[in-house]
């Protein structure tokens, strides 16, 4: 800490010769966006996650697809849900409401692949019916996704 003795000012926010600072200090704009970052790191996975189901386990490898499927999710209760960015939300659905919802997707894009999850204490009739239903709606790429089983690898 200093005293400034006599007329002079102690410096702060002037240069030599009296003229005002004019350059901008970056470092609260840079503080802000690492907290945005951290705080979009944490909640992008949140994010996706969509309606928890218990998926069963199997030996199975890891899923490489590089477009964006139509995600299908069979429920324990038998209602499905779509999580699909073009045409449907992440709401649940009485499986009597899957024929139009897969025929408003096959005529969007008919070459979409379709992934179906089904909940471990779904029937499993009810995950036959969705790929019945894609089958008949012209999706004809469907692939079943399981949770990988630790005991096999």
């Amino acid at each position: 800490m200093g005293v400034s003795l006599g007329g002079k000012s102690s410096g702060r926010g002037r240069r030599r010769g009296g003229k005002a600072m004019s350059d901008i200090n970056v470092t609260p704009m840079v503080d802000v966006m690492l907290v945005l970052l951290i705080i979009f790191m944490v909640a992008a996975p949140l994010m996706t996650a969509g309606i928890p189901v218990n998926l069963p386990r199997g030996a199975a490898q890891a899923l490489q697809t590089q477009d964006d499927p139509l995600w299908i999710t069979v429920t324990a209760k038998g209602n499905v849900s779509f999580k699909d960015k073009k045409v449907f939300d992440n709401d649940e659905y009485p499986m009597g409401d899957l024929a139009p919802r897969l025929r408003a997707v096959a005529e969007q894009t008919p070459d979409r692949k379709v992934m179906v999850r089904g909940d471990r204490e779904a029937q499993y009739a009810a995950i036959i019916d969705v790929l019945s239903e894609a089958r008949r709606a012209g999706l004809t790429e469907a692939k079943l996704v399981i949770e990988s089983d630790p005991r096999s690898r």
